[in-house]
């Protein structure tokens, strides 16, 4: 991708997808000129009722083999519930099978629904914290090494574990964290991810992060060029002020802004959008949060792609 700002689509895959949603997502993103689609890994929602929740990697296994050109992952895919040799193994195959097209996006896990429906043990933080470390640098080592890795962890352990075939690149998929925390996750960050993604986060706080960021890339030995930097965020977008107000369905326009989300019509999202690249990032993964709202997307691909290219 280089250089160019990143603008790829955002969707929420346990908020109703099922096979026909997701090919017409994919069908409008890879027409539309969008670098990327990417889509959550849960079972379910926080609460309410239970919806259609496409199996994430039976999807982009999918994704890899019908798409020619967008990138595509999760965003992110929970180790509390995705085994990490596993995960890594799956990874490698679709990374193969698409010629080097998949992000590997990986989280701790946080939401209690879905883990105590399904008998996962999502562990108090601090421990859940050293087992995303942990699951992290085992899918590192499985998707990376050419050579027989071992790795000696509380919850992970792997000896002389070699997996073909590898990702398409030498140098493996690369690999997205999301999350802001000083403590616990930038230093992660700069350890191991090749992308830092953060969510709804004002100009403001991105400066502050993204400076965080770079200083705890310089204790890991690395350049701040190492991790690309890229935000998602819900976009509200119409053609004209009554297109967006109905768009929000009696949001708070503002409230809305000030959350870190992308509200407007063309002209003021490319505005919203340039004042962040302004400060250093890089992409977006912009969510839409209607899985049928195909006219967003042919609005965002026809006024504010071009704009960025």
């Amino acid at each position: 991708m280089g250089n160019m700002v990143e603008i790829s689509v955002m969707i929420e895959g346990q908020d109703g997808l099922n096979w026909p949603r997701w090919k017409r997502l994919a069908q409008t993103t890879e027409d539309g000129g969008f670098d990327g689609l990417f889509r959550s890994d849960h079972f379910t929602n926080p609460s309410g009722p239970y919806l259609d929740a496409l199996e994430a990697m039976t999807s982009l296994t999918w994704l890899a083999a019908e798409t020619k050109r967008i990138r595509f992952g999760t965003m992110v895919s929970p180790v509390s519930f995705r085994d990490p040799v596993t995960y890594a193994w799956q990874s490698n195959a679709i990374d193969s099978l698409s010629e080097g097209r998949l992000n590997i996006g990986l989280g701790a896990g946080w939401q209690e629904r879905e883990h105590t429906s399904f008998g996962f043990d999502l562990l108090p933080v601090g421990e859940r914290m050293d087992r995303f470390s942990e699951g992290v640098q085992v899918v590192r080592l499985l998707t990376r090494s050419s050579e027989p890795v071992s790795f000696s962890g509380t919850y992970y352990q792997l000896q002389d574990a070699l997996m073909m075939p590898k990702s398409f690149a030498p140098e493996g998929a690369p690999i997205t964290i999301g999350g802001a925390g000083p403590k616990r996750t930038l230093p992660l960050v700069a350890a191991y991810a090749d992308e830092w993604n953060c969510v709804h986060m004002p100009v403001d706080r991105f400066v502050e992060r993204n400076a965080l960021l770079d200083e705890e890339l310089a204790k890991a030995g690395r350049k701040p060029s190492d991790v690309r930097r890229t935000m998602m965020g819900t976009i509200y977008i119409g053609k004209n002020d009554a297109a967006v107000t109905a768009r929000l369905n009696g949001k708070d326009k503002a409230e809305v802004l000030a959350g870190g989300q992308f509200v407007g019509t063309p002209p003021e999202i490319i505005e919203i959008l340039q004042r962040y690249i302004d400060v250093g990032l890089q992409g977006f993964k912009l969510r839409i949060l209607d899985l049928d709202d195909m006219a967003s997307l042919e609005l965002i691909a026809a006024e504010v792609i071009p704009h960025f290219r």
